[in-house]
This record gives structure tokens, sequence and C-alpha cells, in this order.
């Protein structure tokens, strides 16, 4: 009787290029996922991939030319190469540019990535191959992890094609969004960041319905959501902090808050204003109630003087008047926000915007955005210097080597600060066990307009 061997077929091996916002990380994660699953691998680079996937990004016109440079690189390193992601609703643009891609196919359609996946690089394995369940692919370091409540938004908002793109409000179950966070925790997260297109809307439309969980009923809703996110704990008993992302000030915002004092969530706030004059929030669709805001702004840091409020803002929208960008500029003097992003107006193809009269000449554009750019510089400087002689919470995001007199540096954030947008905290001479992830106390030396500087306590 003869022995044989049976010898398993190498693993087809996918890589992948994620371009965009954390929502199509997320998309790219759970993609990643199911593949593995299905008997792939992952390949770290293209030369070693059967077939790469590129998730675009198509909010701008400058997001989508950087969306077909990147499938064209792909094709030029690998030539096998699958789209999808937001600017797949494109498709024709995409063959034009790139006839030689496989397959195309729109934002978190899973079933229709991974279907064009097994028909251009068929799993040689088969799934179920390891009896062991693998934990979810993450893009992420192991320490902070994005947790999507929702897909697609209800909003109108007459620059974007969200809801063109990813649909209409799509609520996850909370219980499986707490299932999730709760995994997420127990393998290593100490903070999540919380993401959706419009996180104050969560529920609304499955009308925040019940679930239960532990034993006990959670709405469909933002403040259950963050009291309960609130209350998990990590393997060494303390809170992950908690962030939230994309939240409109609708009131219940109001609720949150004292959530914050109590220290069941992280104090930041991510708050979509785009702008502050009546006139130009009411030609871009959105609610225009900026002295109202103000009043809360006032409230909220009554409640938890170290919440910590970041923005974006449009500068150059189409009719903005000299009066309209003086009101924006009095109004951020006035909000003292911590964290400011800006934009010129960009025409995205299919936004209603583009049909509106009297655009911003591109010189007046550059002008205005060097302007608020410098006034919420100058505001970030005066907010970091007063941290200056204060100790605390960071959270390290990377430890460096040793220099030659032996002494460590790392960056980490404090709680004021997301990941990849806003600024970090460079601490010197740190312990060598120090970690990625490690929550430590630091005591603040110095400030820029950015950053924070100082040393481990």
């Amino acid at each position: 009787m003869s022995n044989s061997t049976t010898t398993l077929p190498d693993q087809k091996r996918v890589g992948m290029v994620s371009l965009g916002c954390p929502k199509a990380l997320v998309d790219s994660e759970r993609i990643l996922t199911r593949l593995r699953a299905d008997g792939y691998a992952m390949s770290p680079d293209y030369s070693g991939a059967d077939v790469v996937l590129v998730n675009t990004c198509g909010f701008l016109d400058s997001a989508k030319e950087e969306s077909l440079a990147a499938i064209g690189e792909a094709i030029s390193e690998n030539g096998r190469v699958i789209v999808t992601g937001c600017m797949g609703e494109e498709a024709d643009a995409i063959r034009a540019a790139h006839p030689q891609v496989l397959a195309v196919t729109g934002a978190h359609q899973y079933e229709q990535v991974v279907e064009a996946v097994h028909e251009h690089a068929p799993p040689s394995q088969g799934p179920f191959v390891d009896l062991i369940p693998q934990p979810d692919i993450k893009l992420t370091p192991r320490h902070y992890s994005y947790l999507k409540i929702s897909e697609g938004c209800n909003h109108s908002c007459s620059f974007c094609i969200i809801p063109q793109l990813r649909g209409k409000l799509a609520s996850r179950r909370i219980d499986a969004v707490l299932r999730e966070a709760e995994k997420l925790v127990a393998a290593g997260t100490k903070e999540l960041l919380v993401i959706s297109q419009d996180t104050s809307a969560y529920g609304v439309d499955t009308r925040h319905e019940e679930r239960d969980w532990k034993g006990s009923p959670v709405r469909a809703h933002m403040t259950d959501l963050a009291r309960e996110l609130g209350n998990l704990r990590t393997s060494e008993g303390s809170a992950p902090w908690v962030r939230l992302h994309y939240v409109y000030p609708y009131p219940h915002v109001d609720k949150v808050i004292p959530l914050m004092a109590e220290g069941l969530l992280t104090p930041y706030l991510d708050i979509p204003f785009q702008h502050a004059a009546p006139s130009v929030l009411k030609r871009m669709r959105r609610p225009a109630n900026e002295a109202k805001v103000l009043e809360r702004l006032k409230g909220w840091r009554e409640i938890c003087p170290d919440i910590a409020v970041r923005s974006s803002f449009v500068v150059g929208f189409p009719g903005e008047t000299e009066d309209d960008f003086k009101y924006l500029i009095d109004w951020l003097e006035e909000a003292q926000l911590d964290r400011v992003g800006a934009f010129r107006f960009e025409p995205v193809d299919g936004a209603a915007a583009n049909d509106l009269s009297d655009p911003v000449p591109e010189e007046i554009k550059e002008k205005r955005y060097a302007k608020l750019m410098e006034v919420t510089e100058r505001i970030s400087a005066a907010k970091l210097e007063a941290k200056i002689g204060k100790t605390i919470p960071v959270i390290i995001d990377e430890v460096g080597e040793p220099d030659e007199d032996g002494d460590i540096g790392a960056t980490g954030r404090s709680q004021a600060d997301a990941p990849e947008i806003d600024g970090a905290v460079y601490l010197r001479n740190v312990s060598g066990i120090l970690r990625s992830g490690d929550i430590v106390s630091a005591a603040i030396e110095d400030a820029d307009a950015h950053d924070l500087f100082g040393v481990t306590v």
C-alpha cells in the first residue's frame, strides 16, 4: 500500500488600494475579511497579487482624478484590476480612461466585489481551510478602530452627491454594532471612532427600534449607543476612548455632552458646520441656526470644559459675498473651535450647486481660504498654548528607535486629536517598554499651531 500526501495549491493573493474617507476604509476591511474567509491571502504589494482591488473615492473631481491615477498605477504595476467604491458608480468614465479593468462595482457592494474576484482569480483552496476562526482584517493599527453605524444620508445638500453614491440612510442594528464594538475592544482596540454619513440621525430610518443587549432593551439611537459604548471595558478593565464623528448638531446632541463630562465618551465632537452665513447655508440647503449653535457651544463647554470641537468649512460657495465671508470669520472668532479644516468650493458632477448663479472667482476663493486658515490657526495656537503646564492623557501611536544618547521619542494624540486629521503630541525620553495603544499621562511643555510637545509622568 503506497502512502500519498495531498499538497494544497498556493493561495490566490489579493492586493488592495483604499482611497477616500474612513467609511471606505471600513468597506475595504469587510471585503478583505470576506475574501480571506473564501480562501484568499492578502498581498502587501502589486507584484505578489493575482488581482488588485482599488476602492475609489468619487466625492470631488480632485478625488476622482486621484482614483483614476491609482487605477492606472495598479494596471501598470499588476495589470489585473477590479474597481469598487464611490467612483464605481461612474463605470463608463472609469472604462473610458482604463478599458483594461476587469470589473467595476459601486460603493459598499460587497457581494459583487467578491463575485468579481472569484470570477477573475478563482480561489485555489476554497474556504474553511483553517479550522481556527480568524479575526476580521483591520487596515488601521491594532489600537484604534472605525465603527461604522450606518450607510447613506437623508440630507440633500446642494454641494453633495453622497445620497446618489451611497443611498438613503440605512442604520445597522444596535445589537450588531455593540457586538462588533465589544469584539474590537476584546481584540485590543483602545479607541473606537464612530463613523457614518450622519451619526446624529442613527436609527431614524428604523424608528429607533429596540433590541436586547445584555438582558436590557437598547434603542438604535445615538444617545443609547454612546452610553453603551461608554460602558465597554478593555481586558485591563479601563474604558476605551469613544470618539464621535460626523455629528450634525440636532437637539439631542446636547444629551451626549454629560456622558463626556462623566468620562464615558471622549470629550470630542466632529460637527460638519460647512458655513455660518444664513444666506450661504440656505443655498447649501443646510439648516441655518448658527446663532443657536453658538449658544449651545457655550452650554457644552460649561458642562464639559475639556470638550474639543472640530469642524470643516467651505469657502467660495456660489453666491458667497464679502459680507457672507466676514460673517463666517466673525462667527469663527466667537465659536473658538479647537480644530478646523477648510475646502475651496469645487463643482461635483451631479450636484445641484453647479447650477447656482454667481460663482466665486478662483483668486477670491484662494484669498478667503488663506484668511480662514490664518484665523483658525491663530485660534488653535492659543488653545494649544493654554495646555502648556497641564497634564493630559495621551494615546501612543508610534514609539521611535533610541537616538545616539539612548533617548526614545514617541508620537501620540490627546483626546482632542482624531487620527489622520488632527494634531499630534510628541513625547521625549519615554520608557523603552512603551507600546502603541498605551494611554499615558503627559506633562505638556510646549506647543505650536497644531501640535503639543511633552514628557510622560
